[in-house]
């Protein structure tokens, strides 16, 4: 016989999933938390950077068109060197300029993440700082001069060139992929600068190296043909060719070229922030 003892059965609670933890999802969605932390950092950049100077940002536009000019000197009037047929323009100091804008933001964010982590090392040791994010404010402080340089080069060839086509929109995603790629690696000299100081010196020499082997003084038909694998296999000179592309012609992006520039920049900003991770551990007892 069952008795009624007035007593209700537990209602059944909500039905709990395993996660499924990806390698890295921490990682991330600190990123994405401390989106008020890279803001300031940005910001700090930018005015240690440029406040108190007369020219102020300018500077940042006034630097890279300097050399700029001195190399057109040196190759074009001087070297007198001519770009085959087939190049996007005939215009050497546009194809110049254009091939040097991504390659100025990728170079720029690498080579000064090399020695932030050291540099900010009061910080990391003193308080619960997310060492992560020091890569990104660099990288984000470096895009607001890249946006600045881009929008003077637009307008240089709309005006010297009569040209403005709306592909030029279509450089964010591939701004993007430049993020990724440079982050990854900046993720990567960063942590390795914290153990070995000699890190900062070996970027330089390797930075230097990849500039030669990226075509940005000579255009992709002039080198010979059994260095044609460099090109293949430097993500960079893909970036490059886009932004050439896309600022000085109409044609409409490659979609395998952006599928292979995709595959390095995501390959590298992954295994970036896995190696940043696993020697992230150890920063506060050595620095």
């Amino acid at each position: 016989m069952r008795v009624n003892l007035g007593l209700r059965p537990p209602r059944p609670g909500p039905v709990r999933y395993p996660i499924l933890l990806v390698p890295g999802t921490f990682f991330l969605r600190n990123l994405v938390e401390r989106r008020a932390l890279l803001f300031q950092l940005v910001r700090r950049d930018f005015q240690q950077r440029y406040v108190g100077s007369a020219a102020g940002w300018l500077w940042g536009v006034i630097h890279p068109l300097v050399l700029l000019l001195s190399w057109v000197f040196v190759f074009q009037i001087c070297l007198q060197i001519t770009l085959p047929r087939g190049a996007v323009t005939q215009n050497y100091t546009l194809f110049l300029i254009c091939g040097f804008l991504p390659w100025m933001l990728f170079q720029e964010t690498v080579h000064r993440s090399a020695t932030a982590l050291v540099e900010q090392s009061g910080l990391l040791t003193k308080t619960l700082f997310p060492a992560e994010v020091v890569p990104v404010s660099i990288f984000v402080s470096s895009l607001m001069n890249h946006l600045m340089a881009l929008v003077v080069v637009v307008s240089v060839v709309g005006f010297t060139q009569e040209h403005f086509s709306p592909m030029v929109l279509l450089l964010a995603p591939y701004t993007l992929l430049a993020g990724l790629l440079a982050i990854g690696l900046a993720w990567v000299v960063a942590s390795l600068h914290v153990y070995l100081r000699d890190t900062g010196q070996m970027v330089s020499v390797v930075l230097t190296l990849w500039f030669w082997l990226t075509p940005i003084f000579i255009d992709e038909q002039q080198y010979p043909p059994q260095m044609r694998w460099v090109v293949w296999f430097n993500p960079l000179a893909h970036l490059v060719r886009a932004y050439r592309e896309r600022l000085l012609t109409n044609r409409a992006p490659n979609l395998e070229e952006f599928a292979t520039l995709a595959a390095w920049s995501v390959a590298a900003f992954i295994a970036g922030g896995l190696f940043f991770r696993q020697l992230k551990r150890g920063f506060a007892d050595v620095l």
